[in-house]
């Protein structure tokens, strides 16, 4: 058994509205004089109210290529992953000394040393703390990360395993580019980061929690690599840094493979998805929501906590599944000993499941 004892997210500096970002992309993506309609539609049309950004948006303008960006990523990520981490330690009762994993999941820029070895010291992590940087997991890489922590933990269950996601995809928004990926991940994608600790199960709890403040339990996970889908989403890697790869047919995908994952993952636990008290769901966008909900043939209101993360902050790839788990835990905890599911999708394209006991 893996116990989630603490959830914590935190957000980029600069929080900004919906049209103050699409007129600063309408300066740096499009071409002098030209017709904004079509972007100002596609901004408008992912439901999103208000992002926070990494810099101020007249910075965006000013960097210049990759390398310019990825410094930016590298000083940025380490700072708001230390206050992540740091937040969630606290929450958990435990200090730094007592984290014996570390995994490290983003997809918005690169380091070596990698984040997790830049914020050891920092955090006063030990030095023989283990760590696993994962890259290339996109919006998967949140569910991607509770599942590897999970593994981990089932043959370590004395320890103490911490999973931080850092995506700061405003740096990777391109500058001159009009094309519709671009404009529309323009429109999409927030800055933000997230940490979870977990210990395994022989690990006494903390004394004196509640157990009503207390997480979930991950029962199991299973991924899904779909066929021929290489191109549907991910990046392009060009001298100007990450060009994005987002094809209209992710709804499709969707709507294709999810309900027999999903139906098969819980069945193998003797689960239907009507017993599931809380989706948990990545919010990759209203048309990709709108395909969840219909091919899991979802009520209404499944997925009513993502919708509101959607708006409130846009996606933030990988961290959005984590800030949404913090906020079912919040707003809508389920009833004690019931199931939940916690789903993303990313590069592939796949599908990451992780069955919880709340």
């Amino acid at each position: 058994m893996t116990r989630i004892v603490a959830v914590h997210g935190a957000l980029a500096p600069h929080r900004r509205t919906q049209p103050e970002i699409t007129d600063m992309v309408a300066r740096t993506c499009l071409p002098e004089g030209s017709d904004r309609r079509v972007l100002d539609r596609l901004h408008r049309s992912v439901k999103v109210s208000s992002r926070h950004m990494t810099l101020p948006l007249e910075r965006y303008g000013e960097l210049d290529g990759f390398g310019a960006a990825n410094d930016v990523f590298i000083a940025a990520a380490t700072d708001l992953g230390a206050k992540a981490v740091r937040g969630a330690l606290q929450m958990a009762g435990l200090t730094a000394a007592d984290v014996d994993l570390l995994i490290f999941t983003s997809v918005t820029g690169i380091a070596t040393p990698s984040i997790d070895a830049r914020l050891a010291g920092r955090l006063g992590l030990r030095p023989d703390v283990k760590r696993l940087p994962l890259f290339g997991l996109g919006c998967a890489g949140g569910a991607a990360g509770l599942a590897r922590m999970h593994d981990y933990l089932l043959g370590r269950p004395g320890q103490v395993a911490v999973l931080l996601s850092v995506e700061l995809c405003s740096l990777t928004f391109q500058r001159n580019d009009a094309s519709m990926a671009n404009l529309v991940a323009t429109g999409l994608f927030g800055d933000g980061a997230a940490a979870v600790v977990a210990y395994g199960g022989e690990r006494p709890g903390r004394p004196g929690r509640p157990e009503e403040t207390a997480g979930p339990t991950i029962v199991d996970s299973r991924s899904h690599l779909y066929p021929d889908t290489g191109r549907v989403m991910g990046w392009d890697i060009k001298n100007t840094g990450f060009q994005v790869i987002l094809d209209p047919r992710v709804p499709d995908v969707v709507r294709r493979y999810l309900a027999d994952d999903v139906e098969g993952f819980l069945g193998d636990h003797g689960i239907k998805p009507k017993d599931v008290t809380a989706w948990v769901c990545h919010p990759g966008g209203p048309k990709v929501l709108q395909a969840v909900t219909e091919a899991l043939d979802l009520p209404e209101e499944a997925l009513d906590v993502t919708w509101r993360h959607l708006a409130d902050v846009g996606n933030l790839s990988s961290s959005s599944v984590l800030h949404v788990l913090r906020d079912t835990l919040a707003q809508r905890r389920p009833p004690p000993g019931t199931p939940g599911l916690l789903l993303a999708m990313g590069p592939g394209f796949a599908c990451e499941l992780v069955l919880l006991r709340w």
